[in-house]
Parts: structure tokens; sequence; C-alpha cells
């Protein structure tokens, strides 16, 4: 898209024929045009330039590519998404092989129900940066902690269960995190993006099960996230447990609720429990309130400057009509 900076410098358009009718009321307007730029050349030869319509073409194709210049032309790229200083928040969401378990909505897995809730979650964070982490048997960052909400929720849409192993690794999901959150805090200290301040970073983490695999205990992850500043959301998903028929029970059985709430505890935060889709969706309403998003997303639209196409042009007109003023000095 085109774009003028400056479209005010189109008000000196005029000037030169200003200058002419009110310096020679004596001749009739239109005979001549006086432009500022050639002052260096003796008046006669500008009357006689002036006498010229080849002359007088030309004065005025230089002085409106000159004002074109002035007006800044500029090509206007797509907007763009620029960084933000809001919350830094991280996504950490089980992908062990019991997600796969279809029991919190019709036909659909406990990973696909997590994927279209939080996709919607992480949608609304408009402001802060949001990172991903995908975690089973071991954990491993699926996206840096960016203000480009469009590819975290593209990222946390692409998981599938069993990536990153069949067990589940809470310990160190959170380790990860932590260590995610220091790096972030040394780049600002290095001069890279600022960091925010302890109570604006948050992990929000989804299990459907306990922790049987990775090396860091969940609570002493959970005492050096409350010493790193980081508070954590813990969310438990799963269908709740029921006796069934002759004692066998259904649903979840194998989520420990006890170590997800003395994570949250520990941390500052929250536990929150979800059956089903629609209580999912209602502990990611809650989440948003208790940690509501920083802001508006910034967009910026890069400009590329086009005034040195008419200031090029102005230049190479120029030189005929000197050529031309010479000639008439000589005769």
């Amino acid at each position: 898209m085109i774009h003028l900076a400056w479209p005010w410098m189109a008000l000196l358009l005029p000037l030169p024929w200003l200058r002419y009718a009110l310096s020679s009321p004596a001749q009739p307007r239109g005979a001549a045009l006086f432009v500022p730029m050639a002052t260096s050349l003796a008046s006669s030869d500008l009357r006689a330039a002036a006498r010229s319509s080849y002359g007088r073409y030309i004065f005025a194709g230089i002085w409106l590519l000159l004002i074109i210049a002035a007006m800044r032309p500029q090509w206007l790229g797509d907007p763009m998404p620029v960084p933000t200083t809001g919350r830094r928040l991280m996504l950490a969401v089980d992908v062990s092989g019991s997600m796969a378990t279809e029991d919190m909505a019709g036909g659909a897995t406990r990973l696909r129900v997590v994927q279209n809730v939080a996709g919607r979650f992480i949608d609304g964070r408009h402001g802060d940066r949001v990172g991903l982490i995908l975690f089973g048997t071991q954990p491993y960052l699926q996206a840096p902690l960016t203000s480009d909400l469009a590819t975290v929720h593209r990222f946390l849409k692409e998981a599938v269960v069993g990536v990153a192993g069949t067990e589940t690794a809470i310990g160190d999901a959170i380790g990860l995190a932590i260590k995610r959150l220091r790096a972030e805090t040394a780049s600002g200290d290095a001069g890279g993006p600022a960091a925010t301040g302890p109570g604006e970073t948050v992990l929000v983490l989804l299990t459907d099960g306990e922790n049987d695999a990775g090396v860091m205990p969940p609570l002493e992850a959970a005492k050096l996230a409350a010493q790193a500043g980081l508070r954590i959301y813990t969310i438990g998903v799963g269908a709740a447990p029921d006796s069934g028929f002759f004692g066998m029970g259904r649903g979840n059985t194998d989520l420990d609720e006890d170590t997800l709430k003395s994570i949250a505890r520990a941390t500052g935060g929250r536990y929150f429990r979800a059956a089903d889709a629609a209580t999912l969706q209602e502990v990611y309403r809650e989440i948003d309130r208790l940690e509501p998003a920083q802001g508006t997303q910034q967009w910026l639209r890069p400009a590329d400057e086009w005034f040195t196409w008419p200031l090029a042009a102005a230049l190479l007109l120029s030189i005929p009509a000197a050529i031309a003023g010479g000639r008439r000095a000589w005769a």
C-alpha cells in the first residue's frame, strides 16, 4: 500500500506560480514560470526560458517531482506483531500415552480436548509472551516465549500423543520451565528482551497422571520454582473415577491430585480439576481472570521509502534544463 508520510508538503506546489505572479504583475499570467531553485541563472535567461514552452514544462516537472519527493512516498508492508512487555506465560501440556483416552468428550481424546480449549486460551493472551512445553517421559521446549500467539497455537494443535514418551515427568517439566525463565532473565540482563517481574511469570501445567518418570521430584521442582518467582497453576484432566459395576472403577484413577495441589500451593498458584471439556473451559476462564492479559497486542507495518525515485527523476530532468540554459547564455 502506498502511503505519503508528509502529505502537507503538497501545499508548496503553487509557490513558483505565486512568486511569479507577485513579482511580475505587468506580464500576462502564465507567460513565465519562476522557480526558486534556479536563482543562480541570470534574470534575462529566466525570462527567455519562461517564454519557451519547453522550458516551462521542464521546470514545472522538476518542481513537481521535488514536491512529490518531499511528501515522502512509502510502500507499507503487511502488519507484523511486535514484542510487548506483558506477562510471561508458559504452558506445559502432558502428551503421555494416557492422553489418548477418550473420556472427556464424545469421540475426542483428552489431548484433543485440551488442544481445542487451550488453543482459544492462547489466542486471548494479547500483549503477553507465551511459550509451550510438551512433556511425557521427558519434556522438551516446543515454542519459546514469544508474542506470536498464532505460532504457539499451531504448535499445540500439531502435538501428538506419545511424542515425548508414554510416561509422565512432571518434575522435569517444571525444571525446564525454570531453566527457560532463568535464560530469559539472563537475556534481559545482557541487553536482550527486558525480563518482567516475578509476579508476572506464570506456568500452567496440565496433566492426567502422576509423576512416574524423570530425575527431579515434583515437590523439589516446586520449591525451586517458588525461589525463581514462577507461579504455577496445575490442572488435572480426565473423567472423574467411579466405582462402576462389581467394583471395577472407570475414569481417571491415575491422577495424583495431592501432588498437583502441593505444587500450586508452594508457588502461590491454584489447582483445578477438569473432568470434561466444559469444565476445562471454565478452568482457563478462571486463569484468565486471575492472570489477566497485560494489554492489546501491538502491530507494526514495515515501510520502504520511495522518495529517492522522484528525487532522482528531478535530478535527471535538470540536466536538459541546464544544457538549454547554457546554450542561451552563449547565444
